[in-house]
């Protein structure tokens, strides 16, 4: 018995040896090898069939585990052990950031952990050296990982793939596109144009998303996936809530007393960042302040009544802006006839001219709000982007102003007969609305900034009716006055003073037709400009024809000819500029400087590098055919009490001129609810400081005032 007993505890040797030469040595397969069967197989796939020097590989590491098996994330939560990743590169190469899928909550219990189940796609970067001289580039990669079930086996093991190298661009690999595609979709990306702040209050983070005017879906769900252990509660349930226009989060803290300068990590929204089917996860780092900020929307407006009453006083004001004034000399005219007709007269025009102001605030609200719909990036007085308005405009505006000058009669007929003057008729009225409207969209007036970033995050019918009190504010004074007739009796009496008026205000029209010229030259230079320029030649021709040959005075076979050579005059003109100016556009250097500021093109890359150095920024958005942003830059900016400042501070100033329809400046002022200029946006570069909105009217005072903020 006892010979057998040796050789049985001899065989049991061997076989502990033999367990361990296994378990220990045996080489990998993908599967983990820890004394049992792992759950877990991995395996590596390239994007492209061969690599190149000086050229990035993105690879796909896909993790399979078996059913109600899991691994961890790189925060693993409550507990777990985070998968890691170590690479064997030759030479000349060199491995970039590994990109994590969205990682799911994992609960037993009361332990919520953060890890992967099913088939998940890890993508990494390897970039070869542009002198790399291999004809091959193999890549060794040793995976480690844990794996859960009702128990938990540490596991780990080692790939490696070898591709070709030539010297020509990659090629992809056809079939593994898909893969890649998918991959790419469950990598967490940067939030984009969303507004997200972080507060700290008691023994929670708060956190406030605010949707840019573009999203029309709805989120029903958020979770917040920090980076760094030790931050929150994993076992303590985040609550979500919808408040208006935003989304808000609260998350208990790990300990009501710690704090975080920002929360990095990964937020994921249902069910999508950009509606129904679209990508979950974001990326976010967002600094933690003391408060938030008091805006409480993207726009401050927090309601639909406080919208409209903003409407309603912006279109007021607007009528006291530069964009509006040179127009008024058509009001003034007609205003002065209509007040000396019988009583129930005036009124009507009165509410003729609200008409016409209503109907061309419907006309751009519409078209404003199908255009946006699909997909493109307008805002308020979008239609002076195109050149092709702008040579419509100045043709038009230039035809009032030689009505004005007694060039023909257009509207408006005047006679001086018996010190009396003759009404202008409905129609009129009606277009008196209409143009003043059209050429009021290049101006902002306080008030209108906020209720029009408003209105473009609203359902259609909301966006209708606060254009419509915007231009019930704008016809409200002109109205008032008509449907008063103690008023009326302060207007002048009519008499052969109102020829020379009407004379000199046709001056006015005629510096809007130059502005709107200025206009054009800086979207598409000056060679199209002088085009235009013979085109209003023509145009004065005709008009001088039908003024001269085309009046009542003259035989009906007489005006006939005037008016038919009048009109072929004009629209051959008016056809082949609209219809050649296309072939003579020069993209002009839009880059310009005011005084000692030294202005740079805005961009977000810059705007962001800039903040990340902890410099101080000043953000002018503007448009040359923004005549409030014009009055501002040569009133403040030129102040040189203004520009020491700026040199002073170190203010890193950027312009993003906004004259030429732009995707990425148009986004910029939606995140901070608005859709039109001017716009002022003072940075303090310090972290954590939320950037500080100046009004649409500043003085140098103002930015003085508001630069003291980045001393303090």
């Amino acid at each position: 018995m006892g010979i057998f007993n040796f050789r049985d505890r001899i065989f049991n040797v061997f076989l502990l040896l033999l367990a361990f030469l296994v378990v220990f040595n045996f080489p990998a397969t993908g599967w983990a090898q820890f004394g049992q069967e792992s759950h877990v197989k991995v395996r590596v796939f390239p994007e492209v069939k061969w690599a190149a020097p000086g050229e990035t590989v993105w690879l796909a590491i896909e993790i399979k585990m078996q059913p109600d098996w899991h691994i961890y994330w790189k925060n693993y939560g409550d507990t777990g052990l985070e998968t890691t990743f170590d690479f064997d590169l030759p030479k000349g190469t060199t491995v970039g950031e590994i990109q994590w899928p969205l990682p799911e909550k994992i609960t037993a219990a009361n332990i919520v952990s953060y890890g992967y189940s099913g088939t998940q796609y890890f993508l990494v970067p390897v970039t070869l050296d542009s002198l790399y001289k291999e004809n091959v580039l193999p890549i060794k990669m040793h995976i480690s990982w844990l794996e859960c079930a009702d128990v938990c086996i540490p596991g780990e093991t080692d790939v490696s793939i070898t591709l070709p190298v030539k010297k020509e661009k990659p090629q992809p690999d056809v079939k593994n596109a898909e893969l890649f595609s998918n991959a790419r979709f469950h990598i967490p990306q940067p939030l984009k144009d969303w507004k997200v702040e972080a507060t700290s209050e008691g023994a929670v983070y708060k956190i406030r998303l605010i949707p840019p005017t573009w999203f029309k879906g709805d989120l029903t769900d958020l979770y917040f996936y920090p980076y760094e252990q030790e931050v929150i509660k994993y076992n303590q349930p985040q609550q979500f809530e919808k408040k208006g226009n935003e989304y808000w989060l609260t998350i208990p803290k790990i300990a009501p007393d710690s704090l975080v300068e920002s929360l990095k990590g990964v937020l994921v929204a249902a069910p999508g960042w950009r509606g129904e089917g679209t990508e979950q996860g974001a990326v976010i780092d967002v600094p933690v302040g003391k408060k938030l900020s008091s805006v409480s929307s993207a726009n401050g407006i927090s309601s639909i009544w406080l919208a409209l009453l903003f409407a309603f006083l912006g279109g007021m004001i607007l009528n006291l802006m530069p964009c509006v004034l040179p127009v008024l000399s058509i009001k003034i005219m007609r205003f002065i006839n209509q007040a000396q007709e019988e009583h129930a007269k005036p009124w009507k025009h009165g509410l003729l001219f609200t008409l016409g102001v209503l109907l061309a605030f419907w006309a751009l609200a519409i078209l404003l709000l199908v255009l946006k719909a699909g997909g493109e990036q307008l805002g308020w007085g979008f239609q002076l982007q195109s050149p092709t308005f702008l040579i419509v405009l100045s043709v038009f505006m230039f035809i009032l102003g030689l009505s004005m000058f007694g060039v023909f009669e257009i509207g408006t007929s005047l006679t001086t007969v018996g010190g009396k003057a003759q009404a202008s008729g409905w129609l009129g009225s009606l277009m008196d609305g209409i143009v003043a409207t059209v050429v009021a969209t290049p101006c902002t007036a306080p008030f209108m900034g906020g209720a029009l970033g408003y209105a473009l995050t609203q359902p259609a019918w909301a966006s209708m009716l606060i254009f419509t009190f915007l231009g019930l504010g704008m016809a409200f004074p002109f109205a008032l006055v008509t449907s008063i007739p103690a008023l009326l009796k302060y207007v002048p009496k009519p008499g052969r003073w109102m020829e020379s008026l009407k004379q000199f205000m046709g001056f006015l029209l005629v510096a809007t037709v130059i502005w709107l010229l200025w206009v054009l030259s800086n979207q598409v230079g000056a060679m199209v400009l002088i085009l235009v320029l013979f085109d209003l030649m023509f145009t004065a021709m005709a008009a001088w024809i039908y003024g001269r040959w085309g009046n009542l005075a003259m035989p009906q076979k007489t005006r006939t000819i005037a008016w038919l050579l009048a009109f072929l005059i004009l629209a051959v003109s008016n056809w082949y500029v609209l219809d050649k100016y296309t072939d003579y556009v020069i993209t002009p250097n839009s880059t310009h400087a005011t005084g000692e500021i030294n202005w740079q093109p805005y961009s977000d890359a810059l705007l962001q590098s800039s903040l990340a150095e902890g410099k101080p920024v000043f953000v002018d958005f503007t448009a040359s055919w923004c005549l409030t942003c014009q009055a501002n830059e040569q009133l403040v900016f030129s102040s040189e009490e203004v520009q020491k400042k700026f040199k002073d501070l170190g203010i890193v100033a950027l312009r993003a001129d906004w004259t030429k329809r732009d995707p990425e400046i148009t986004k910029a002022l939606e995140r901070f609810g608005r859709m039109s200029v001017p716009l002022y946006v003072l940075y303090s570069g310090k972290k954590g400081d939320e950037p500080q909105i100046l009004p649409e009217l500043i003085t140098p005072s103002i930015v003085l005032d508001a630069l003291q903020y980045i001393q303090k």
